[in-house]
């Protein structure tokens, strides 16, 4: 028998959903445009477990170098020992909350840092245990609920409290991680890039939301993949959040930016992040906010139609 089809794509996670037919979606205050920011603290082992899957070359050059390859795995912790502290003092100095993605190999071997990024009032979310352990359908599912917890313990260990939120590593999944997400009792995730305000996912226990990323100003995916100049890469998110935020007059938008600190935390990079970020914020109408704020507002605004 053939695949039972439905509208839009061939998967039960949510329902489509064209953005026309929606109902009008309000910020708080009126805003156009929620703004927010996942910084992402990831670790790369220098010896993944066997079986465990990355997308990262064992070399991030042009060859590959011989084990162990120094020179992409300590440029992945730069990020952890300089950049992080550039970006999040970008972010304050134009008052927009830091939402990190905190993976539990990075708050077992960094406590410090992970200690910093709460006492700053970040909100942490659940990120899985390190990027060289992807969640994929190769995991059996005991595997996969376990990565989850894990990522969830980590954060209560920093905070006290589970984490809202869960940004899976690379933003890879199995066809079970949005039930198993839920299942463990987080609110919303990250995963999925596919739209420009947040939306419910269709999942049998829990309630989960989807905060769709905006991928194509993800610092990686335009500074790294695509090779834009920083200052390219600063109008490019300039003009996306023009574009949103002129669309944002009819039913609120969404902007959230995916920063790497061994990434945009470089010294010349982080001036694009200020330029693009001090135009934006000097906008009224627009709304910085964390992952959790910019949820509990849709959830509100969507709860309180009628019918």
């Amino acid at each position: 028998m053939p695949a039972e089809r439905t509208y839009g794509m061939d998967h039960p996670h949510y329902e489509w959903s064209p953005l026309p037919a929606r109902p009008v979606l309000r910020w708080p205050d009126g805003a156009q445009l929620a703004l927010g920011a996942l910084v992402l603290l990831e670790h790369y082992e220098w010896a993944p477990p066997e079986g465990s899957y990355s997308l990262r070359r064992p070399s991030g050059g042009l060859i590959q170098l011989p084990f162990p390859d120094y020179v992409r795995l300590t440029h992945r912790e730069y990020g952890h020992r300089v950049g992080i502290f550039r970006v999040l003092d970008t972010l304050a100095g134009h008052g927009v909350p830091a939402t990190v993605a905190i993976d539990s190999m990075t708050v077992e071997r960094y406590p410090w840092l992970a200690a910093h990024c709460a006492e700053r009032g970040c909100e942490l979310v659940g990120h899985g245990v390190a990027a060289s352990r992807l969640i994929t359908s190769r995991m059996d599912e005991e595997e996969e609920r376990a990565t989850i917890a894990a990522g969830v313990e980590a954060v209560r260990s920093v905070t006290g409290a589970p984490p809202a939120g869960w940004f899976s590593p690379e933003g890879v999944e199995s066809p079970r991680t949005p039930q198993l997400v839920a299942e463990a009792g987080l609110r919303y995730l990250c995963d999925w890039p596919n739209d420009e305000q947040p939306y419910p996912m269709t999942v049998a226990q829990g309630e989960l939301t989807n905060l769709p990323l905006f991928l194509e100003v993800d610092d990686e995916f335009a500074l790294w993949h695509r090779r834009l100049t920083p200052q390219r890469w600063a109008r490019l998110v300039v003009d996306v959040a023009r574009g949103l935020y002129e669309d944002g007059a009819t039913s609120g938008r969404l902007l959230v930016l995916t920063l790497r600190p061994w990434l945009v935390g470089q010294p010349f990079r982080i001036l694009a992040l200020k330029e693009a970020l001090g135009e934006i914020t000097s906008w009224p109408g627009v709304w910085p906010a964390s992952g959790r704020e910019i949820v509990e507002s849709y959830r509100a605004a969507t709860a309180a139609r009628p019918g």
